[in-house]
């Protein structure tokens, strides 16, 4: 689809206002008698205008959904504005294998089910199977027809029947239990590795894709052979031949059934002077993944307490990687390909080692669950085999 940016106009353009207005981010100049002709009932023409307000407007949208906030309404922003533009009643909902369906009044429905504790996975917004199954439950219990489709009826019952305050989320709990029933040991432990292809952003192109591609693979190598070292089991997520989509890369970890899943990728801006590293992992507003978190957390310490990366944080997001993965996902932007200083760190060795050393002893910081203080920074790689080899 194209781009939609400060002063465009036309169809589209409205139904993006449209949305904003909805979503109460830009004020309702249809309501207005001189806006746009001098309608009352908040339709807004197809002559509309991607004004300064507008653009403010979307920054703040991008900025609340998880997106890169640029102003611009690209393929990712228009997918997140379709999906908020929802609300639960406006539709039936029901489980559709070929085209799930997606939106801000799918996660309403999951949380509400979350609540009477007839939901138990993540607040993810997507009608599944598990989604279809929990609304089917809730209506045998509740003396519904057990369909599985959220229609009138279920609505109804569901507004009547209020929320309940829970002990928190059944997901998250899932979650952490798991981790802690894994055990503190490295070894067995199924990892999906999944570097950058470069290429995937309107500033990576021609030698610069490459060169990404080429750091982050090898970035990628190093960390696989620390984590075979380990006993750890490693897959890749994609053979380096082409530039698979997040979504093809979220379907192939789902395939290897992996316990966490950590995607390696370069930062990019127009400006040269943007740098540092951050960790992202899945979050909408709605829910988020505990130990996906706590993963992004412990990678981003440790590589910022090891690095001369600046420190960018960690964040939450919902990028399609994140959010159709069935296992714990951290992504890694590990500096600025477009930055000189990010590169050339990037482009060093030496640098890889101590970023590769980095993500494995996170990734034992997760599994330890507290059990060990030394300082961020301080846990070596060879502290982590001999841990490991004394275990077994």
């Amino acid at each position: 689809m194209p781009l939609f940016r400060l002063g465009d106009h036309g169809s589209a353009v409205a139904e993006i206002r449209a949305i904003l207005v909805g979503r109460g981010l830009l004020p309702d100049e249809g309501s207005s008698s001189t806006a746009h002709g001098g309608t009352t009932n908040g339709w807004i023409p197809p002559e509309a205008v991607f004004d300064e307000a507008c653009d403010r407007a979307v920054r703040a949208f991008q900025q609340e959904r998880g997106l890169i906030v640029d102003g611009i309404v690209g393929p990712a922003t228009y997918r997140v504005l379709r999906e908020a533009s929802y609300r639960l009643g406006a539709r039936v909902l029901s489980y559709q294998l070929s085209a799930p369906m997606v939106g801000d009044d799918v996660a309403t429905l999951q949380s509400r089910l979350q609540n009477l504790g007839y939901f138990t996975s993540l607040v993810d917004g997507i009608f599944g199977l598990t989604t279809h199954n929990a609304v089917a439950l809730y209506q045998s219990e509740y003396g519904l027809a057990s369909d599985g489709i959220c229609g009138p009826a279920t609505l109804r019952s569901l507004e009547l029947l209020g929320t309940r305050v829970t002990g928190g989320s059944p997901y998250a709990i899932r979650e952490e239990e798991h981790v802690r029933r894994s055990g503190p040991q490295l070894s067995g432990k199924r990892i999906l590795i999944d570097p950058g292809s470069g290429g995937l952003h309107a500033l990576s192109t021609g030698e610069v894709a490459d060169r990404e591609s080429e750091l982050l693979w090898d970035l990628g190598a190093r960390l696989e052979g620390r984590m075979a070292a380990a006993g750890m089991q490693t897959f890749l997520s994609h053979d380096g031949r082409g530039r698979p989509g997040d979504d093809e890369r979220a379907r192939v970890a789902n395939l290897m059934d992996a316990d966490l899943m950590i995607s390696l990728r370069c930062g990019h801006y127009r400006n040269p002077h943007a740098n540092g590293v951050a960790s992202f992992y899945f979050g909408n507003g709605h829910s988020y993944s505990t130990i996906g978190r706590n993963l992004a957390g412990f990678i981003q310490r440790e590589i910022a307490a090891r690095t001369p990366l600046s420190d960018c944080r960690t964040h939450e997001r919902t990028w399609d990687v994140l959010r159709l993965t069935k296992m714990p996902v951290a992504l890694i932007d590990v500096g600025y390909i477009t930055n000189p200083d990010d590169a050339a760190v990037l482009g060093d060795s030496d640098w890889r080692n101590v970023i590769a050393d980095a993500i494995v002893v996170a990734v034992k910081r997760l599994y330890l669950l507290d059990q060990d203080d030394r300082p961020t920074g301080t846990y070596t790689f060879a502290d982590l085999l001999a841990a490991e080899n004394s275990s077994r």
